[in-house]
């Protein structure tokens, strides 16, 4: 892009005097502010017309990339196409208005919505009480862990603080355990990725009265259904213990089985995951927490109020427009997508873990280690040709980690696309891996230092000037 305004700061642009708005005369009477509350000095503010900024900020959404622009197959976070119905019915006035405050009488409709929500979410889960106060998923996994603690406690059973996780786990899992006071004890994976029974059985023989609850993902990270479920929720229970279910994973669960029919008590609900609300850029999120009967009366008070209700209608609008019989194709289609594309892909990129798939894969980099092009040079070299890049460098299992997802939405085209684009990065690294290893070379940003960035961050103008000088 050559517009002179694209790649500035809005600071930059400033021209003092400039404005871009002019208010009504005042009407009312001056009043004086305290002077403990008025600022040192002036507040810096850029002073710029209306069409500077417009165009300005118009610059930087393009900037911007999300499943409106195009496919983005960012495995274990199920960014699926969000329908723009569901954005009006989240938009109704009579919803979004709403104020946590307001008379419970006044806001008899948001109620509806809500119990009904939980009535479906049941009825696709298995479980049978839900709250919607936790605002994100890991502020779910806490709240589910802390159900789960709340009722070893009530049996007198204060000595259960052991949580079971597997190798292969999200990292907000054993954080998660960490948070709310409970020990994190690691259950190994077997060569075909899934958790190792016979590890897990000697962790239920040295803990068995210690264990609070084992946490699962299912599929797992790496996409794989695991199959030993009855067995382990046996060993679980058995023991005293609960089993809880991260419902990262849920995509391609829908209308083929339910958390409660496999045996898990707990489980959290990334409504902004499975449900279709677009959750980049750090929200919004909804992450309510289902317990089979008899655990309810365990729910924490973890927030006042309820959870992000514009993400509940668009769950809800979802759900409804897809309805009983369509809803079961969300799961099977996830899995056709990511099946498709993992075996269009296997002689160019190294699959560490053969066989069938759920809705993501994991690959292990080039198949050929020969180029010296990593898995971060393919996801770079991705953004050129106008993709999003994968989850990389997780999960932790394989040294070259690249995670594909790409969910029911994507329609054959796109999918096909994808994989001509990547079979022609794997032909690049071969016959010239330094454009590889150099890309991106069409974005607006090259390569960050990340490690710079994190450590030593520029976050105001001010900042920026200070530094410069």
């Amino acid at each position: 892009m050559n517009n002179r305004l694209y790649g500035k700061l809005i600071f930059e642009l400033s021209k003092e005097g400039r404005k871009g708005y002019s208010l009504p005369r005042n009407r009312f009477e001056g009043y004086e502010i305290p002077q403990e509350i008025c600022r040192g000095q002036e507040a810096q503010m850029p002073e710029c017309d209306e069409m500077t900024v417009v165009r300005h900020y118009t610059n930087l959404s393009q900037n911007n990339f999300g499943v409106d622009n195009g496919f983005y197959p960012l495995g274990s976070c199920t960014m699926k196409y969000n329908p723009k119905i569901n954005e009006e019915m989240a938009a109704l006035p009579q919803f979004q208005n709403l104020h946590p405050l307001q008379p419970d009488d006044t806001a008899e409709g948001a109620r509806a919505v809500m119990v009904m929500l939980e009535r479906l979410l049941c009825q696709l889960t298995g479980l049978q009480h839900f709250t919607f106060k936790p605002y994100a998923g890991a502020h779910g996994e806490l709240t589910g862990l802390m159900v789960i603690d709340n009722y070893h406690r009530s049996q007198g059973e204060w000595q259960r603080k052991k949580v079971i996780v597997p190798d292969s786990a999200h990292g907000t899992n054993p954080a998660s355990a960490a948070v709310c006071g409970l020990e994190i004890v690691e259950v190994k994976s077997t060569s075909e990725g899934l958790v190792d029974l016979v590890d897990l059985e000697r962790l239920v023989s040295q803990e068995g009265p210690n264990i609070a609850a084992m946490m699962m993902t299912n599929p797992n990270t790496l996409g794989l259904f695991e199959r030993q479920i009855p067995e382990i929720t046996k060993l679980i229970h058995d023991c005293g213990g609960l089993m809880y279910y991260d419902g990262a994973n849920l995509n391609p669960m829908l209308g083929a089985c339910r958390p409660g029919d496999m045996g898990f008590d707990v489980m959290h609900i990334n409504l902004h995951k499975t449900f279709s609300t677009p959750h980049g850029g750090g929200g919004p999120g909804s992450g309510p927490v289902g317990v089979r009967e008899g655990l309810q009366p365990f729910f924490p008070v973890v927030s006042p109020y309820h959870g992000n209700f514009t993400v509940m209608m668009r769950a809800l609008a979802y759900i409804m427009t897809l309805g009983r019989d369509h809803v079961k194709e969300v799961g099977p289609l996830a899995t056709l997508n990511a099946n498709y594309i993992k075996e269009s892909l296997k002689d160019v990129y190294e699959l560490p873990i053969s066989g069938l798939c759920k809705h993501e894969f994991v690959f292990d980099g080039l198949k050929d280690k020969s180029t010296g092009v990593t898995t971060m040079d393919v996801a770079k070299r991705l953004l050129d040709y106008g993709y999003h890049a994968p989850t990389i460098y997780f999960p932790l299992l394989f040294h070259e980690s690249l995670m594909i997802e790409p969910t029911e939405n994507e329609s054959l085209d796109t999918i096909n696309g994808f994989i001509a684009v990547m079979r022609r990065i794997a032909e690049e690294a071969k016959n010239n891996p330094e454009m590889v290893k150099s890309a991106p070379h069409d974005t607006p940003i090259g390569r960050v230092d990340d490690v710079l960035a994190a450590k030593h961050p520029i976050v105001t103008y001010k900042q920026l000037i200070n530094d410069a000088d």
